[in-house]
């Protein structure tokens, strides 16, 4: 269900990024750090997916409201000439990785695990089978 939701989201965003004009260079700062935002929370959700605590409120508001106070940070350094969003920049690409790290930790472990129970199977297998022949 997810994988289809994202494949449709793929193909929603090419579209839509195809066909859509291009965004001035103004903004172009605004929605860049929205995306990192909004892409932290994407990570965050699917982690708390696979740590079994997922709620869809907090995922939902954590999108918006990161997105936004991104957006907002990098206004105000803009209005200060001070580099903010630089500041929002560094936590949400950290975040970004630390999630990133807990994703590919559970799927090693349970990529491993499964190798490791196909390896005992098969050598019980073997060991069944040679009990066999010396018990005839």
């Amino acid at each position: 269900m997810i994988l289809i939701a994202i494949i449709i989201g793929c193909l929603l965003g090419a579209l839509i990024g195809i066909n859509a004009p291009t965004i001035s260079y103004t903004y172009s700062g605004y929605l860049a750090i929205a995306i990192i935002a909004a892409l932290d929370s994407v990570f965050g959700g699917i982690t708390s997916v696979l740590k079994k605590n997922f709620d869809f409120k907090v995922f939902i508001s954590g999108f918006f409201g990161n997105a936004i106070l991104a957006m907002l940070l990098t206004w105000l350094g803009v209005k200060l000439n001070v580099d903010i969003y630089l500041a929002a920049v560094v936590v949400f690409v950290g975040r970004m990785f630390t999630n990133l790290a807990i994703i590919r930790r559970y799927y090693i472990d349970k990529w491993s695990n499964k190798r490791k129970d196909g390896v005992i199977k098969n050598e019980n297998e073997k060991k069944t089978v040679g009990e066999r022949r010396t018990s005839k």
